[in-house]
């Protein structure tokens, strides 16, 4: 079975963030409450400067409970009846959230996990300002908790946005490496979409039409920032990518890449760059056709057979790690050697990626597969 929800509505195109301000006014809003970033500011108040707005610029890092717990201490005094969350994944993961908790008598931790969210009373605009996490268009919001240092994943269909407005122009001030890390993090819920378990063929469209936008325009994006055609195509990629999260979500890569983030604080779409070829490589023997396929989606020609396709993916994808400047191992990032039993212990315990992974991973084949990114 396969249930997908889509946002009320989406604006995609260069230039559409000018169409905001209308937007919000059509909704009438009593007060507006907007999560965003510092450098965004100035830019797009002009969507709420006729109203009664209070701006949030307080989530400069992937977000835990306590954060959540700090933006809440302010919007539910606050009480607005409009939530927008303009930046990366991070802001618009705590938008999301907070547009569900706000009116919402349950308690955060009654409502992690799938299907436990129980309604969403206020209204919900997303305006991503980096291609990566899809997070515009999924169901899914990612905390760290405080209380355990561990990545819990809040899923939802309350928290697909009402309104989505896509400008890939908002991209163009984005840093090279913050471009080619998000870029290959959208890259990864395509390519985990498309070779997942439990794979449907209506997200293969979008997960194979993702890899081959993505794929095709990353160095560019990152080598040349403010080349319009590559940051569009990238940021319709990353799209692509969200839709697939919900539908069908990601894998092993994304499993092994939280111990990362919640134990380093290294950034989400880092970690999942880096761990790419190591885990396709560990997983292709189970799913070797589909992997040839992607290999043709990232822009290899068809080898001998579906193996050595499949290979000239991996090849392709550290190609891409290689020309945007991404670190390739663990090492390269002072993550010590003797962390790895301990990430591997912690990765296993995120069944709900794990599942969807052609080959199963335990702990030995986790620590085996860390041991591989490590140098």
């Amino acid at each position: 079975m396969m249930t997908i929800y889509f946002p009320g509505k989406l604006v995609f195109g260069n230039g559409v963030i000018e169409g905001l301000r209308e937007e919000v006014l059509g909704l009438s809003p009593r007060r507006v409450f907007v999560v965003t970033i510092e450098p965004l500011v100035e830019k797009v108040s002009v969507a709420w400067d006729e109203l009664d707005a209070m701006v949030y610029t307080g989530i400069v890092a992937e977000p835990g409970f306590d954060d959540f717990y700090r933006v809440m201490e302010v919007a539910k005094p606050f009480d607005p009846d409009v939530v927008i969350g303009i930046g990366g994944g991070s802001v618009l993961d705590v938008a999301k959230m907070v547009a569900a908790q706000l009116g919402n008598e349950q308690k955060l931790d009654e409502w992690v996990g799938a299907g436990l969210l129980k309604g969403r009373s206020r209204k919900l605009v997303c305006v991503p300002a980096t291609s990566g996490t899809g997070s515009e268009v999924s169901p899914n919001a990612i905390l760290v908790d405080n209380r355990d240092n561990q990545k819990k994943g809040f899923i939802s269909p309350y928290l697909v946005p009402d309104i989505v407005y896509v400008d890939p122009m908002l991209t163009v001030s984005v840093p090279p490496g913050v471009t080619a890390a998000t870029g290959l993090d959208a890259l990864t819920h395509c390519l985990e979409a498309y070779t997942n378990k439990f794979a449907q063929p209506f997200i293969d469209m979008y997960a194979y039409e993702g890899m081959r936008l993505i794929a095709s325009n990353l160095v560019r994006a990152v080598k040349q920032g403010d080349d319009e055609e590559a940051r569009s195509k990238v940021a319709m990629g990353s799209l692509l990518g969200g839709f697939c999260l919900g539908p069908v979500n990601t894998a092993a890569v994304h499993a092994l890449s939280y111990p990362l983030g919640s134990r380093f604080h290294l950034p989400h779409g880092l970690s999942n760059a880096l761990l790419l070829p190591y885990v396709m490589e560990y997983t292709i023997p189970s799913a070797v056709d589909r992997y040839a396929d992607v290999a043709v989606a990232l822009g290899c020609e068809r080898g001998g057979d579906a193996m050595a396709t499949a290979m000239k993916g991996v090849e392709k994808i550290r190609m891409l790690i290689r020309e945007c400047g991404i670190p390739a191992t663990l090492k390269e990032l002072g993550i010590p050697r003797d962390a790895i039993p301990g990430m591997a212990a912690e990765a296993i315990k995120i069944v709900r990626l794990l599942k969807n992974n052609p080959r199963p991973v335990g702990l030995e084949d986790a620590i085996g597969i860390f041991k591989s990114a490590y140098e």
